[in-house]
Parts: structure tokens; sequence; C-alpha cells
């Protein structure tokens, strides 16, 4: 998100920045609300974990499933933010997107989080 913003106040397409674009400032906000979200989801599951909450389990997967989720989501539109350039090494989203991505599959992919969620809700 910081290297997109800084990207847009940058880069210049059609005599202006591309951060004066209504849509990107869109892209922008909805970019930092979706990482908020997960932020606030990820203190919570650790809370619960901290405090050994019946429900820690279910939460941390929660957490762990969004977070993830909503990293590559964001990282890969920061890619499309960025252009061409985005997939250029001289800038580091192309490394971003490869690192975001596999921590959708280590410590349980994202699947299994599904799993781990939806037994505990159905739990009698």
């Amino acid at each position: 998100l910081d290297r997109s913003t800084a990207y847009l106040k940058e880069r210049k397409q059609f005599g202006k920045a591309l951060a004066e674009f209504q849509a990107l400032q869109f892209r922008l906000a909805d970019m930092a609300t979706e990482l908020e979200a997960a932020r606030l989801l990820l203190h919570k599951a650790a809370g619960l974990v901290d405090g050994k909450a019946v429900d820690a389990t279910k939460m941390a997967a929660m957490a762990k499933r969004l977070a993830t989720d909503t990293g590559f989501k964001v990282v890969n539109e920061a890619l499309q933010l960025h252009g061409g350039y985005g997939y250029l090494r001289d800038y580091p989203i192309e490394r971003y997107l490869r690192d975001v991505r596999v921590h959708q599959i280590l410590e349980g992919t994202n699947e299994i989080m599904r799993v781990i969620i939806a037994r505990q809700l159905l739990a009698d």
C-alpha cells in the first residue's frame, strides 16, 4: 500500500500524477480498508489465543485465512497500479506477490482454515 501510494504520487500520465485520478484513489482506499479489517481480526484472534479462549482456534483460522487472502488481493492490486513496472525486479511488488502467495499455503492452506472454521461452526 505504501509503495503504491508513493508510486501514484510520482508517476505522471496525461500531464498529471496518477494519484489525481479518482478511480485510482478509490482503489487505494479499498486496499487500505481491507488491510485494516484484516489487521483488526488478526489482533482479535491473537488476544483470544493469548487468553486461551474457547473459540481461539476458530478465530485464528479466520484471521489467517482473511489476512493472507487480503494480503494477496492488495499486493495483486498494487501490481496492477504499477502497470508493467510491477513485474520488474527494480520494483519490489513482484517479490511481494510471490512472498504473500506462499502464505496462503504455509501453516495450513486456506482451504484447511475453512474446514477448521466450518467444523467449529457446525459442532454441537
